[in-house]
């Protein structure tokens, strides 16, 4: 079976947009529950749905690949799963090596979806003496020191870093110097590589701070919808009135009921 470290997946080569690379995993993750369920074809529309994008956008996408489906039929599901895991470099085996072996990091270590999508963990590696040799996911932590040796003896091309933030660049720079050519950074810090090395960054407290803005938006649209309705149930009323300080006149005279801010 090839190695992630002498195949690349072709995507640049020929030309496909990083949004739209970005967004087959999206319909990969869609088209495989539909095979899951022994579904044989599926229409633009329902696919995007699945998706959450919109038709128009998901056929602009598969013409990249050169699927077009065909019409009053669909796409068909296998081929496209085929079709889009190749693209992605998913029909290859990725030794992966994730170091910081702390919650976080055994975590993944023992998610199961990792395999089934063309990703095996090859190694874990820690800063601390006392994880090494400790069985995570059935596999031994081995410690940092030894990283170079362990990146070239398993072949790896994709690091994942869940070290503290003040540990991630340092990692960093040695995955990059031990032949690691992509990186996924879960450490809440901004790493600087060299060209020719990718860096996806997944910071969770960044997603939340982004929920809770739309949350906040959502507590106030409906604050302002149950105000209004309050101002609708009280139509024809006469508003109430408020005392006027002593010695403040407006405009017209009398300072009017409500001053500006």
């Amino acid at each position: 079976m090839a190695t992630g470290r002498t195949h690349r997946p072709a995507t640049r080569s020929r030309g496909i947009p990083e949004a739209t690379v970005a967004r087959l995993p999206l319909y990969l993750r869609a088209l495989t529950a539909l095979s899951e369920r022994s579904v044989p074809t599926v229409s633009s529309e329902e696919l995007a749905a699945a998706a959450g994008v919109n038709s128009a956008k998901l056929r602009k996408d598969f013409s990249y690949l050169g699927s077009y489906g065909t019409r009053g039929v669909g796409y068909d599901v296998e081929y496209l799963v085929y079709q889009i895991s190749r693209e992605l470099g998913l029909t290859q085996d990725w030794p992966v090596a994730i170091v910081g072996i702390g919650n976080l990091g055994a975590a993944l270590a023992n998610y199961g979806g990792f395999a089934s999508r063309g990703f095996r963990v090859a190694a874990l590696i820690d800063a601390d003496p006392a994880m090494a040799g400790t069985p995570v996911a059935g596999i031994a932590v081995q410690h940092t020191d030894d990283l170079d040796r362990i990146i070239s003896d398993n072949g790896v091309s994709i690091g994942v870093i869940t070290t503290p933030p003040g540990a991630a660049q340092q990692v960093c720079d040695r995955l990059v110097a031990a032949g690691v050519t992509s990186i996924l950074n879960f450490a809440p810090t901004v790493l600087s590589v060299p060209d020719g090395v990718d860096v996806r960054k997944v910071d969770l407290s960044i997603e939340l701070q982004i929920l809770a803005f739309h949350e906040q938006r959502k507590a106030g649209e409906e604050a302002a919808a149950e105000g209004g309705a309050a101002v609708d149930a009280d139509a024809g009323q006469a508003p109430p009135m408020r005392a006027t300080p002593a010695g403040r006149k407006g405009p017209d005279g009398d300072m009017p009921a409500v001053m500006p801010a």
